[in-house]
C-alpha cells in the first residue's frame, strides 16, 4: 500500500488512522477540513489541489472531481499502467471517505437552498469509483472499519475478500445516501412518492424466525430494530414483533401507563398515578396471558416495580430508564430482556406483500367525537372510552375492548365476528363490567354487539359509525340508556 486518500466529514478516528498510515510510509492525499485536522495533528500529507494542479472552487463544490483522482481510483493494475503514466496519474490504494450529513441536516428543517449544500457529490463519486475497482483498491466508508488498516499493512495489503466486503458496504452507503436525498425531495410535496426507497442495515442474524424451522435476521435504520438489550438474552423474532406492538400502544399515553402484549395483541393496559400501580393493574387484567409477555412502561422503573415484574415470567420489559436498584434486581432473571426505549408515534406504517409493500399514514387517535344518543357520556365514561379507544387502535380486528377509567377490563381480539369478539371480551374479564365503557374498532352493522355489551353492564360505547343501520344501533343504545359516541374514524388492524 503506497498511497491513500482521506476525505471525511466525520473526523472520528481519522487522526489515529492517518498516523498508522504515515508510520508505515503510506503517502496521504487530503483536502479541506480533513486536511486541516491532519495539519493540526502534525501529520504530513499532500493537498489534493497540489496533486491535481487544480484548485478547490465554487465554495468547495469541486475538490476531488479530477481525472488524476478518479484515474488513480479506477486505474487497473497491469491494464491501465501506460495511460496512467502518460497523464501523470498515481494509483490510489486506499480510499477513506464518509459523506456530508444530509439526513441529519434534513431533520433540522433547513430551507432547501441551504440543505442542498449538504448533498455530497465528490464523495459518492470517489466511493463508487473505488468500489468498482475493488480488485485493486480498498474503500472504507465506516469509521468502525479503520481498525482493518493496521493488520492489512502488516500483511502487505487487504485481501481479495476484505476488499470485496468493503466494496459491498461502500455501494450500500451510496445507495442509502441517494435514497435519503430522493425521499426528502419527494417529501416536500403532499402524497406518496413515485419511487418509495428505504435502506435497512443488518442488525443481526436471529436464532430463528417466527418458528424454529425458519431462518431470520433483523434489519433496520434505528429504533426497536437496532436496539440491543442492556440485560438478558438476545431478542427473538417474536420478541421484536411484540415489542413493536407494545411500544406502539404505549406511545398513545401521556399519563403514567403500562402495556402488556402477548402474540402481538394487548392483554392488559392501565394508567395510574404510579408506574407500579399501572403495571399491577395491567398485569391483573389477564394474569394468565401476561405470563411470558412483553411489558412496556413509559416512566422510570425503580426497585419496587422491578421486584413486582420479576415475581412472574416476563420475556421483555422496556422503559425509558431503569434505576441502578431496578437493574440489580432484574439481573436475578438473567434471561429476561431489558431495554431502554423511548416510544413515539410513527408517521407511516409499512407492511410487506408479495412483490411490494403497502404504505399508509398512521391514523390519528381522536379528532371529532360526536355523541349520537339522548344521553351524553359522563366525564368518567369519556375517560374510560378514551382508554378503550386507544387500546382498540392497537388490537387485531375484529376487536371489542371493555375498560374503566384506569384499565382494560376485557379484550376480545382477532375475531371474524364482532359480536363474538364482544362475547370473548366479556368471558375473559375478571372484573365486574357494571358501568364499563366499550370500544369497537369498526362500525356496528347490527345492534347485537351493543345489546351484548349492555347486558354485561356497559353504559357507554365508542365506535366509528357509518353503517346503513346506524339509526337502529342508536335506537338500541337509547333503549338501553347507554351513551354512544361516533368517531368517524375506523381502526381496522389486520
Amino acid at each position: 500500500m503506497k498511497r491513500a486518500l482521506l476525505s471525511v466529514w466525520d473526523k472520528q478516528g481519522i487522526v489515529e488512522l492517518a498516523r498508522v498510515l504515515a508510520d508505515n510510509g503510506v503517502e496521504i492525499l487530503s483536502s479541506g477540513g480533513t486536511g486541516r485536522v491532519l495539519r493540526d495533528a502534525g501529520i504530513g500529507f499532500l493537498e489534493v489541489a497540489a496533486y491535481t494542479g487544480f484548485p478547490e472552487m465554487m465554495d468547495g463544490r469541486i475538490k476531488t472531481l479530477h481525472p488524476r483522482v478518479h484515474g488513480g481510483l479506477l486505474g487497473r493494475k497491469g491494464v491501465d499502467d501506460r495511460v496512467m503514466q502518460e497523464h501523470g496519474i498515481s494509483p490510489i490504494d486506499l480510499l477513506v471517505v464518509n459523506l456530508y450529513p444530509f439526513s441529519q441536516m434534513a431533520e433540522k428543517n433547513l430551507e432547501l437552498a441551504e440543505l442542498i449544500e449538504y448533498i455530497d457529490i465528490g464523495g459518492p463519486a470517489m466511493i463508487r469509483a473505488a468500489a468498482k475497482n475493488h480488485a485493486g483498491v480498498a474503500v472504507i466508508v465506516d469509521p468502525n472499519d479503520y481498525g482493518m488498516v493496521g493488520p492489512a499493512l502488516e500483511k502487505g495489503g487487504f485481501s481479495k475478500q476484505e476488499r470485496l466486503e468493503l466494496a459491498r458496504k461502500a455501494f450500500a452507503a451510496t445507495a442509502a445516501y441517494d435514497a435519503a436525498i430522493s425521499n426528502h425531495l419527494y417529501s416536500l410535496d403532499a402524497g406518496f412518492p413515485e419511487v418509495y426507497t428505504r435502506q435497512f442495515t443488518h442488525g443481526r442474524t436471529l436464532r430463528y424466525g417466527e418458528n424454529p424451522h425458519q431462518r431470520a435476521a433483523v434489519y433496520g435504520t434505528g429504533g426497536i430494530a437496532l436496539q440491543k438489550p442492556i440485560q438478558g438474552k438476545e431478542m427473538s423474532y417474536n420478541n421484536y414483533l411484540d415489542l413493536n406492538a407494545a411500544a406502539g400502544l404505549l406511545s398513545e399515553f401521556e399519563e403514567c401507563a403500562a402495556v402488556i402484549v402477548k402474540h402481538n395483541n394487548p392483554c392488559g393496559a392501565a394508567v395510574d398515578e404510579s408506574l407500579l400501580g399501572a403495571y399491577v393493574k395491567a398485569r391483573d387484567v389477564d394474569p394468565i396471558s401476561a405470563y411470558g409477555s412483553v411489558v412496556a412502561l413509559n416512566r422510570i422503573v425503580d426497585g419496587a416495580l422491578a421486584d413486582e415484574i420479576t415475581s412472574t415470567f416476563v420475556e421483555v420489559v422496556c422503559a425509558p430508564e431503569f434505576t441502578p436498584d431496578a437493574l440489580s434486581i432484574m439481573k436475578k432473571k438473567e434471561n429476561m430482556r431489558v431495554l431502554e426505549l423511548q416510544t413515539a408515534p410513527k408517521e407511516h406504517e409499512i407492511r410487506t406483500i408479495d412483490g411490494g409493500v403497502l404504505v399508509q399514514h398512521t391514523p390519528p387517535y381522536r379528532e371529532h367525537w360526536q355523541v349520537m344518543t339522548d344521553r351524553d357520556a359522563t366525564p368518567a365514561e369519556l375517560k374510560a372510552l378514551s382508554l378503550a379507544w386507544k387500546v382498540c387502535k392497537h388490537t387485531r380486528s375484529n376487536t371489542i375492548i371493555f375498560a374503566d377509567q384506569e384499565r382494560t377490563l376485557g379484550i376480545g381480539a382477532g375475531q371474524m365476528s364482532r359480536v363474538d369478539a364482544a362475547k370473548i371480551a366479556i368471558d375473559k374479564s375478571l372484573y365486574s363490567l357494571e358501568g364499563s365503557a366499550v370500544a369497537s374498532d369498526a362500525f356496528l352493522p347490527f345492534p347485537d354487539t351493543l345489546e351484548v355489551a349492555a347486558a354485561a353492564g356497559a353504559t357507554a360505547l365508542v365506535q366509528p359509525g357509518g353503517s346503513i343501520r346506524d339509526q337502529e344501533v342508536i335506537d338500541a343504545a337509547n333503549a338501553a340508556k347507554m351513551a354512544m359516541v361516533f368517531t368517524g374514524i375506523r381502526y381496522f388492524r389486520h
